[in-house]
């Protein structure tokens, strides 16, 4: 049952339609002797997060697990309001103007990304981070005679490895640049020279090692190619980073899992695209926008719809068949609740956290592999049978790279959000 929190004059007006001038009244059938005279010995008022660990034990979350998913506090009005059956069930708006809440929520959505990521457009229709960077690939070679798309061998290896089945048979070349082992950023050297107009470039930040990039440098070498973008895996990031907008790239894309969507079995995820006026109508997906209706009031409209359920099938920019609507509300409901404040709240306390649990490892000997600048998350060497004993004693360190990086000997990706507490710190310390 939803909680309606009274003033004083709801608590007297409802007292006066009883007949009774105060609550110990309402208590006057129990006998004096059998009352509780003295207070409770209740803890003070907690926070959302505090009082759902009571329940489920103080240290049953031990988590530093990131790489692409993140852990990040969701305030209890996303799941209250997107849990309501008219959001909850609603699915895709085959009837666009029937639907003019979901149209609604999609428009709140596509403003709020637009804004964040300082683009002219968004869409609301991409599964994930990885479908959203290779789709911005092929919107590319709609755009440009491009014969080379160009990713940083620091992006996410799950994003590269979708982008490279995307491309099999386009006829484009898949070339990677290498990072540097030293600082874990993209190589200057390899990408200035790989840069030219026949390519299209993306570039994550921060990457997958939680390094920031030198953007305005890359940039520079960026402005050489025919297209090129930002890829964003850490949506909160975009809560405290230079908005990935006034580099001046033609999209920004990425993964938005972390505004309002828990990382339940690795989703379900949300991808985004936001892109220039130019590109807007080769942008897959759909776009809302808002109009006024026949009488003048204001409506929401399906401005474009490049799918094939709404156009001739040659002219779809993708076969992308989902809106991915409740990911897409969550995310409108949390930014909104959080605000830019907020936002650059949390994503401060990210920043922290994780430089401030460094320095406390660094003091157990143990040194980060990479001497770039980082978001929130930081790779540092660990050997599986060390993460085995913590795994078994309830603590997820972080996620093993070697599989995708073998040059980095039992690296480890520690990721750290304003979920893990300094309880959580010190269990990991002591392990380590």
């Amino acid at each position: 049952m939803s909680f309606i929190p009274h003033d004083q004059d709801d608590r007297r007006h409802m007292l006066e339609t009883i007949g009774i001038q105060d609550e110990e009244e309402l208590f006057a059938s129990i006998p004096p002797e059998l009352r509780l005279t003295q207070r409770l010995k209740i803890p003070g008022p907690l926070d959302e997060e505090n009082i759902r660990r009571i329940p489920q034990g103080q240290f049953s979350h031990v988590s530093f697990a990131g790489g692409g998913i993140y852990r990040h506090h969701i305030p209890a009005l996303v799941d209250a309001l997107a849990d309501r059956q008219e959001f909850y069930t609603s699915y895709t708006p085959y009837q666009p103007e029937v639907s003019q809440g979901v149209l609604q929520s999609i428009f709140e959505f596509q403003s709020m990304m637009a804004a964040l990521t300082g683009m002219y457009a968004s869409n609301a229709s991409l599964y994930d981070g990885a479908t959203a960077l290779a789709e911005a690939a092929l919107m590319a070679i709609r755009a440009k005679p491009i014969r080379r798309v160009l990713v940083t061998r620091a992006t996410n290896p799950r994003f590269r490895s979708v982008l490279k089945t995307y491309l099999a048979n386009t006829g484009v070349t898949l070339q990677e640049i290498p990072f540097d082992m030293a600082s874990g950023q993209v190589e200057r050297f390899s990408l200035e020279r790989s840069c030219g107009e026949d390519a299209a470039l993306f570039i994550q930040n921060p990457n997958f090692f939680g390094i920031l990039e030198p953007m305005d440098c890359i940039a520079g070498f960026a402005r050489q190619t025919a297209f090129w973008g930002v890829v964003v895996s850490e949506a909160v990031s975009l809560g405290l980073l230079k908005r990935p907008g006034d580099y001046g790239p033609d999209c920004v894309v990425g993964e938005a899992q972390s505004f309002g969507n828990p990382p339940n079995a690795g989703g379900p995820l949300l991808g985004f695209m936001c892109t220039t006026k130019e590109h807007l109508r080769r942008m897959p997906g759909r776009v809302v926008g808002l109009t006024k209706d026949s009488q003048g009031r204001t409506a929401f409209c399906l401005t474009l719809a490049t799918r094939e359920q709404h156009i001739r099938r040659e002219k779809a920019t993708s076969n992308i068949c989902t809106n991915q609507g409740l990911c897409a509300i969550r995310a409108a409901l949390y930014l909104a609740a959080m605000g830019p404040r907020g936002l650059r709240t949390v994503a401060a306390q990210c920043v922290s956290g994780a430089h401030q649990i460094l320095q406390l490892i660094q003091q157990v000997g143990r040194q980060p592999v990479f001497k770039g600048p980082f978001f929130h998350e930081f790779v540092v060497q660990l050997d599986a049978d060390k993460r085995k004993a913590l795994e078994d004693d309830g603590i997820i360190p972080g996620v093993p790279i070697e599989y995708y990086y073998p040059e980095i000997k039992d690296g480890l990706l520690v990721a750290v959000t304003e979920m893990n507490t300094r309880e959580d710190w010190k269990c990991l310390l002591e392990n380590l």
